[in-house]
This record gives C-alpha cells, sequence and structure tokens, in this order.
C-alpha cells in the first residue's frame, strides 16, 4: 500500500513537472528564440527567394511597411482572415531577414480612426465583410527615406503565387527610386515625329512607368545608363551598329528585341529600280540567335487553328466570318504561368508571327514565355502575302502536332559576335583597338517573333470621350510588354523570382470522381440528342408524307413513333439521374472515408498503441 502510494506520488510530481518544464519551453521560445523559424509546408510557401535574401540584404537606407489588415472583422471570411495571417507571415520573414533595414508596422484600422484615415489617404481598398457592413483593409503601404510611397491596395487571393514578388517589386522600387530607362531602337514608325504623326500607344503606355530614350540616332553609341534596350524590327544592321549591342548585351544590359518574318507594319516600297521584287520586310538577327542556339525562318508564318482570329471576310455567299490562321488570338493556355512577364494575362493577340527554334544548345537557359498549342503548323509566307482568301489558307492547312515557341527569355554566358574586337578601321584602314572590348558576359533577353503585337490595331481600340479620343484596350499586349520591361529593368535578383505554390490544395481524387461523371453524362447527353435528331427528322418526314393515301397509316406510325421517343426519353433521364447519383455517393462516400481517418482512426491508433505502451511496461514491472 505505501508503495502504490509512493508510485502515484513520483507520478504525480513527475506530471507537474512535465507540464512546468513544457510551459517554460514554450516561454522561452517566444522570447528568445523569434528569429529561428522552420517551414514545413510542402511548396516552402514562407521560405523566400534567394533573390529576395540578396535585395534585403543589399538595402542601404530604411523602408518602411505599414500593412493593414481588419483581421477581426474578416471572422466570417476564414479563407481572407487565414491569408491575411499568411501575408503577415510572410512579411515577418522579410523583416528577420533585413538587417533591421526594413520597419514593419501592422497596423489594424478601427472605423473613424486615424489609422483608417491614413489607409484612405494611401489609396487602399477596402471590401464588405459581414452583416454589419464592415469595411476589411487588406493592403501594404511602402515608404523609402524620401518619402516615395508604393501601395498594394488589397492582396488579391488569385496573386497568392505572385505575392513574395509583388512585395519585393514594392521594396525594390523604394530602394532604387529613381525612373528606369528603356533605350528605343525601331525601324518602324514605332516612336511619332509630330501631332500628324503620334507615337504608337505602347510607348505612351510605357512613358507612364520608365523614361524612354529614342535610340535612333546615336544607338552606336549605346551605354550602361540604359537599364532596358528595346529593339524593334532591326531590318539592316551594320557591324557598328552590332558591335555596340553586343558589347551593351555582355556588359550585363537587359533587352526586349522583336523580329517578325513578315512585319505587317512595314511600309517600305519596292526598289525603283526593281519594281517587280517585294521589299524586305522580315528582321533577323542571324549573327546573335546562331550564337545563342536559336533559329527562326524567315519564310515560315505560324497558324495555329485553335487559337485563329475570327475575321470578316467576303465570300460567293456574301461576307462571313472565317478563321484566319496567320493572325493568333492567344490565352491563358499559351502563356508561362510561372513568369512575371505572362503569369497574369489572359489574352493576347499576335499577327504573322514567326516560330523560334532551338537548334542547338549552348549552354544558355531559354525559357518559354508564349507558345502555340500542338494544333499549329508552319505556312509559307509566300501563301500569306499573295493569297487574300482566308478559306484557301484554311483549306491548305495540316498541323505539325507540336507547340511553336513565340516568345523566351534568355539567361547565361554568351561569347560575343566579334571574337576579334571591334570590326571598325580608322582613316587608314587599320583596326581601331576597343580597350573595353568583352568576349563573353552574361545576357538577360526576351525574344520575340513578332512585330504586330506592338501595333494599335492589334490590342486597342479609340473611344471618344469628352472629345478626345482615349485608347481602350481590348487585349493584354500592353501589359505583356510593360510586364517585360519592369522585369527587366530591375536587377538579376528580381529577374530570378518566380511563381510559389499556393497555400489551398484541392482534393485531387474528389475532382477526378467529378469529372469522370461529368465525361460519362456529358457521353450519354450526346447520345440522347442524336436520339432526339433523328426522332425529329423521322417524324418531319411522316409529316411530309401525310395527306396521301396511307394517311391512316402513317399517322399511326406517328403516334408509335412520337410514344418510342417518349419512352427513349424517359429512360435516357433515369440512366442520367442514376449517373447524378452515382457521382453524389462517390464524393460523399470518400468525405466519409477521409473523416475516419482524420476523426477516427489516427485517434484509434494513437489510444491503441498507448494503451499498448502502458500494458507493455505493466507487465514488464510484474
Amino acid at each position: 500500500m505505501k508503495l502504490s502510494v509512493k508510485n502515484k506520488l513520483i507520478s504525480g510530481t513527475g506530471l507537474i513537472l512535465a507540464t512546468t518544464l513544457f510551459i517554460a519551453t514554450v516561454i522561452l521560445a517566444n522570447t528568445a528564440l523569434t528569429t529561428l523559424r522552420m517551414d514545413l509546408t510542402e511548396n516552402k510557401l514562407f521560405t523566400l527567394s534567394t533573390g529576395t535574401i540578396n535585395i534585403l540584404g543589399n538595402l542601404e537606407e530604411p523602408v518602411q511597411l505599414n500593412f493593414y489588415f481588419s483581421q477581426a472583422a474578416t471572422s466570417d471570411f476564414p479563407a481572407l482572415a487565414n491569408y491575411g495571417v499568411r501575408v503577415r507571415d510572410m512579411l515577418e520573414e522579410y523583416a528577420a531577414h533585413a538587417k533591421g533595414q526594413l520597419i514593419l508596422n501592422i497596423i489594424e484600422p478601427e472605423t473613424f480612426s486615424e489609422s483608417e484615415d491614413q489607409a484612405v489617404a494611401s489609396g487602399l481598398r477596402t471590401v464588405t465583410a459581414n452583416s454589419t457592413s464592415e469595411r476589411v483593409y487588406f493592403g501594404l503601404v511602402g515608404t523609402n527615406s524620401t518619402d516615395d510611397e508604393k501601395v498594394i491596395p488589397f492582396f488579391q487571393t488569385n496573386r497568392e503565387s505572385a505575392l513574395e514578388y509583388d512585395i519585393t517589386k514594392m521594396i525594390y522600387n523604394l530602394a532604387y527610386p529613381d525612373k528606369r530607362v528603356v533605350g528605343v531602337y525601331s525601324q518602324l514608325p514605332i516612336i511619332g515625329k509630330s501631332k500628324n504623326d503620334p507615337s504608337w500607344t505602347i510607348i505612351n503606355a510605357l512613358k507612364e512607368f520608365v523614361e524612354v530614350e529614342n535610340l535612333n540616332n546615336d544607338i552606336d553609341e549605346l551605354d550602361q545608363n540604359i537599364d532596358v534596350l528595346m529593339l524593334v524590327h532591326p531590318k539592316k544592321l551594320d557591324n557598328k551598329t552590332l558591335y555596340a549591342i553586343d558589347q551593351y548585351l555582355l556588359r550585363g544590359g537587359k533587352a526586349i528585341i522583336f523580329i517578325d518574318p513578315l512585319a505587317e507594319q512595314d511600309k517600305s516600297v519596292p526598289d525603283p529600280s526593281q519594281p517587280n521584287i517585294m521589299p524586305k520586310l522580315d528582321s533577323y538577327l542571324s549573327d546573335l540567335l546562331e550564337l545563342w542556339g536559336l533559329e527562326m525562318s524567315k519564310e515560315k508564318i505560324v497558324g495555329d487553328i485553335s487559337a485563329a482570329m475570327r475575321v470578316q471576310a467576303n465570300s460567293p455567299r456574301g461576307p462571313q466570318e472565317i478563321d484566319y490562321l496567320p493572325w493568333l488570338r492567344l490565352s491563358e493556355s499559351h502563356f508561362n504561368a510561372d513568369d512575371f512577364s505572362t503569369s497574369e494575362l489572359n489574352l493576347i493577340h499576335m499577327g504573322t508571327v514567326g516560330a523560334l527554334e532551338i537548334v542547338e544548345d549552348k549552354g544558355l537557359t531559354i525559357t518559354p514565355l508564349i507558345q502555340t498549342s500542338k494544333q499549329s503548323a508552319r505556312l509559307e509566307r509566300d501563301l500569306i502575302l499573295f493569297q487574300r482568301d482566308p478559306t484557301i489558307i484554311l483549306n491548305n492547312f495540316k498541323s505539325e502536332g507540336k507547340q511553336m515557341l513565340l516568345a523566351a527569355r534568355i539567361i547565361g554566358k554568351a561569347p560575343s559576335v566579334f571574337p576579334d574586337g571591334d570590326p571598325a578601321e580608322d582613316e587608314h584602314g587599320e583596326k581601331i583597338i576597343d580597350k573595353d572590348f568583352i568576349s563573353e558576359g552574361e545576357i538577360n533577353v526576351i525574344l520575340i517573333s513578332d512585330t504586330d503585337i506592338l501595333a494599335d490595331h492589334f490590342w486597342v481600340r479609340q473611344q471618344k470621350m469628352f472629345g478626345v479620343d482615349v485608347p481602350q484596350p481590348i487585349a493584354n499586349n500592353g501589359d505583356f510588354i510593360i510586364n517585360s520591361v519592369e522585369n527587366l529593368a530591375g536587377n538579376n535578383d528580381m529577374i530570378s523570382l518566380r511563381g510559389r505554390g499556393k497555400y489551398s490544395r484541392p482534393f485531387e481524387r474528389v475532382e477526378s470522381i467529378r469529372k469522370k461523371a461529368e465525361e460519362q453524362f456529358r457521353q450519354r447527353e450526346k447520345e440522347l440528342q442524336a436520339i432526339l435528331d433523328e426522332t425529329e427528322k423521322k417524324i418531319r418526314q411522316l409529316q411530309q408524307d401525310q395527306g396521301s393515301e396511307k394517311s391512316y397509316l402513317l399517322n399511326n406510325k406517328l403516334t408509335a413513333e412520337i410514344d418510342k421517343f417518349r419512352d427513349e426519353r424517359l429512360t435516357t433521364r433515369k440512366e442520367l439521374r442514376g449517373v447524378q447519383h452515382e457521382l453524389k455517393k462517390n464524393i460523399e462516400k470518400l468525405g466519409a472515408q477521409i473523416r475516419f481517418i482524420n476523426i477516427g482512426l489516427i485517434p484509434l491508433l494513437i489510444t491503441l498503441l498507448a494503451l499498448f505502451v502502458g500494458i507493455y511496461r505493466a507487465t514488464k514491472r510484474t
């Protein structure tokens, strides 16, 4: 008896000591180990990319971030509340890596408070989250030492994969607030000269974000003060110009390059001395592309029957809508969802595009940005030039069964086009020695095999507003160009950022069951429709035969056919209901299994394990 009391006392004391030790450990961890973190999520949602860590580690002046989050008001919306917590945790991770140069303030603005006034003044948006119409703030305001301000008005849940990129871009722009310079060299009239010859809309749009410099007169003096080189339709580049571009890229300059097998905006006229020869309407940087392991045929145009744009065309039966293969209407499935130049695009229009091909591995990283579907083929350029009937182009189409590359990001170490240095010679024919010549360097280029993507009529429509023409986008061409330029204008750490995994994960087995059942449902629905069409055809035929000598017999046959159709329709509807019932039954069965595993089986296994250990120890003591 005494031994039993003693054992109970020891067990009770041990339990108290264990509880005390646990509480002390938690308190110690909360106070002393706040900078230590472990990310156990599958997609490493809270682990910052190397590029972000480098940017945070190189901050020279403090940046302040005010995170406005109405956490209490989101109680009726768990998804929004949970996302807000994840954003807050991510921001705290930023602050932990910034070596004191990132000041993070987490603010929950109350109604009619000073913090709410500050949020409104900064341009944050709100949503109504509960029955009391309380406004929810969920945005970020960043400022630097010179009072420059950047704002994320509201964190959209559908941009969770871009969360790190958006925050890092804000911090980078605050740390380096000077406006980026984009140098434009174009052999198309993209930059206007007067009111009667205005700039294209894409140039006006770029000017809202960057400083645009026209390089058409002095590209030979290209220097590193240009953050991004925008090279459009380079048809005839002499060695001096090509050398300047080559050295700019090898010294770390970024570029977005537009080439084209058939530039529809090129208004070149035939040479008067050779009026029967077509003018050169293509542009191609063969020297550079060869060094990068790429090729684009100047004689071929990409056609994609699944993305062909619908156009009005004349036919023997009059005007009609028809698919015009050389013009492409590309949607989300054609874009790289992990690259921030294309991740948020919905629609892009392109015309008479070339196909980029990787013909040799030169050690560069070539990332597709825009591709066609597999229902694509390369069409003869002469067919497009001289054939005005879209029907004939369509009738000659035969898919090659593979995707065509239309735009790509090229990164890596590349050699110079001029291995012997500057090709220029002095007035005596002596070779000029360039002391700053670079024979090899890291390049960072976005290459697009179309120039018509920039043309106004492919992506904007002019609308009158108070007597002024205002361009209204009908496609994301401008967004793609601006995203690409902004991305290139950052440093290499910014460019290295990619989309992250999503926190929410779908029930893949449930989705698979649902899709399988829906496929079965659609197949049976098609069969029913076919039966319906055939029966109605027979009924119409019978009705046409009425009034003949066999009118009485035909009427009986018509009635029988109608009765037969009604019976068939009833049977098929029962089958469809059976498919739907089986779908619901399978999903409910799977849900019950998951609930049993999570709620019943795991606790049961733990209980059985505890009982086994207890019995084993009791048996061992005896």
